[in-house]
């Protein structure tokens, strides 16, 4: 199968969307298809592999230094030697530039178009808009997603905490859940003593890491009163902060603020072929407490490389941590979550089986077979008599 995926996102831009969409064009070429990618151009930065990808001209977004914009004119010059045939189906991955731009482009062809749900924007814009009312942006997320749902032909979800609420906005497509799993390749290697090193952090010094974009919507601000409360039981604890974010400054300055900044380090992102394995071996544990993910793609990969894990349980995550392995759930509650955090420091056996645990329990969660599963999708969808106004 030939397939077209359009995203405002991808590498250098280092996300969860972009991790997504790599690991699923991984494994779909490995099945034999076809994947070529569009997505914006970040300077001059390419990656290896690019022969598979049309990069578009892009501007900076205003605020956002991270993010680009294509340009739409450029991508339907891009696109104007396509003709039916070229592609058998449209997978939209964001829901800006490439939304609009990806149906556009299937219906010329005469393909269906489908879109994977990434970001529970309903909990996100307002973050970004601090000045609009709350209920404003909720209500202008919801509407959003309903009409751009029910323009496409099927939609990917990753959790089924995503497709309900799809279902509770309107959307009325074929839905299917479709989490991305974590590829073999990442689940060995990393030098958690060379990482220890590098940052003057003692061999037997607790260590609990947060892996992730450094957003508002991550919650890490309560990890760090989680922090306050762990430190005074284990006063050498540490919280590493393994990526970048527009968080960042006012987490630093929140730091001084409740006097943990000795027991913090930011490390900025790290590379996924090596820092990043390096960050996961050096724990001792991994904490997580955001309420929006649409899945928790780095619960697994914490889990897949035998790092124990203290996490609320809501949206997405609630579908890898329902099971109980691996993990210690928490709820929202400071001194529950910390309560949680300093047994499992102090407690060599029990990280010790929640690793092991973790380690098989990831295994049901590969790439591949996520992909299989996307494949299959595929095939539904563009097969004839496939109806789009039927819902699951």
């Amino acid at each position: 199968m030939k397939v077209l995926i359009i995203s405002d996102v991808y590498f250098p831009r280092i996300n969860g969307v972009s991790t997504s969409i790599l690991t699923f064009r991984r494994e779909l070429a490995r099945l034999g298809h076809e994947v070529t990618l569009i997505a914006p151009e970040y300077g001059n930065t390419l990656m290896e592999g690019e022969n598979d990808i049309l990069r578009v001209p892009s501007r900076r977004v205003p605020f956002d230094p991270e993010d680009r914009l294509m340009k739409a004119g450029s991508i339907r010059k891009l696109t104007t030697a396509f003709v039916a045939g070229t592609f058998d189906l449209v997978h939209v991955q964001t829901p800006f530039i490439a939304h609009y731009a990806g149906i556009a482009l299937a219906r010329r062809l005469g393909v269906p178009c489908i879109a994977s749900y990434h970001t529970f924007f309903e909990e996100y814009l307002f973050h970004y808009f601090p000045l609009a009312p709350k209920a404003l942006m909720r209500y202008a997320a919801r509407r959003f997603s309903r009409s751009q749902g029910n323009a496409l032909d099927a939609l990917v979800v990753p959790s089924q905490a995503i497709a309900k609420i799809l279902r509770d906005y309107g959307v009325h497509r074929p839905t299917r859940i479709i989490p991305t799993g974590v590829n073999a390749i990442d689940l060995h290697g990393g030098d958690g003593a060379a990482f220890r090193q590098r940052h003057g952090i003692k061999t037997d010094q607790p260590v609990v890491i947060f892996v992730g974009r450094v957003a508002f919507e991550k919650k890490i601000d309560f990890l760090f009163h989680v922090l306050c409360q762990v430190q005074t039981y284990l006063p050498n604890v540490l919280l590493v902060i393994a990526g970048d974010g527009p968080a960042r400054n006012h987490l630093q300055q929140l730091a001084q603020h409740l006097g943990i900044q000795n027991n913090v380090l930011f490390t900025g992102y790290l590379d996924r072929n090596g820092g990043l394995r390096d960050v996961y071996r050096a724990a001792d544990v991994f904490a997580f407490a955001s309420d929006t993910e649409t899945q928790g793609l780095v619960l697994l990969e914490a889990m897949a490389l035998g790092v124990p894990i203290v996490s609320t349980a809501e949206m997405g995550t609630w579908d890898i941590l329902q099971a109980g392995q691996g993990a210690l759930v928490a709820t929202r509650d400071v001194t529950d979550f910390s309560t949680k955090l300093v047994a499992l420091l102090r407690d060599a056996t029990l990280r010790n089986r929640l690793s092991l645990e973790g380690i098989t329990y990831a295994k049901q969660w590969t790439a591949a077979s996520m992909s299989v599963r996307l494949a299959d999708f595929y095939r539904e969808v563009t097969a004839p008599g496939f109806n789009s106004n039927a819902m699951d």
